[in-house]
């Protein structure tokens, strides 16, 4: 489809006038609308503006201030055949990626002796809720020199301030 042709595009946006319409009117398409006096506005989006809509639908809403440091619990949406459960993952944030819908946080924990890592799309549906256990008073962005210490020597101090 050429930029000059007057067929509308998968880019327009038809919205009708809700403030002249009653709720129950059984006006199905634009073309009746208009024969029956309603106003129906088309507004055309651009691809950026559709996507950045679809994005801010997508965000979650009831997550905590999540900082570098922080000990974080993740619940994390597991599906065994036709059941699903939430399992909880918890460890110490070392490092926050990216922005907005993209947004990952790097949770690292000890278990069984061996450290382990993951990385999780904080508004992904699998991660079921994100709790903040405590806060960490750390002076760096990343905490990868965490994995190379063991023991006692992995701990974070506490912050009582946020």
């Amino acid at each position: 489809m050429s930029v000059d042709s007057k067929e509308p595009s998968s880019e327009e946006l038809k919205v009708e006038d809700e403030s002249n319409a009653p709720k129950d009117s059984g006006v199905k398409d634009a073309s009746e609308a208009k024969s029956k006096g309603k106003k129906v506005s088309i507004k055309k989006l651009s691809p950026a503006e559709i996507i950045k809509t679809f994005e801010d639908t997508q965000l979650s809403k009831d997550l905590p201030d999540i900082y570098v440091g922080d000990t974080v619990r993740v619940g994390v949406r597991i599906s065994e055949g036709n059941k699903e459960r939430v399992q909880p993952y918890e460890g110490v944030v070392i490092a926050k990626r990216h922005g907005g819908i993209h947004q990952t946080i790097t949770v690292r924990r000890i278990f069984q002796g061996i450290g382990v890592e993951r990385i999780f799309l904080v508004h992904s549906p699998q991660v079921a809720s994100i709790k903040v256990e405590r806060r960490g008073k750390v002076r760096r962005a990343k905490l990868f020199y965490l994995r190379e210490r063991v023991g006692k020597a992995t701990r974070v101090k506490q912050r009582f301030d946020r």
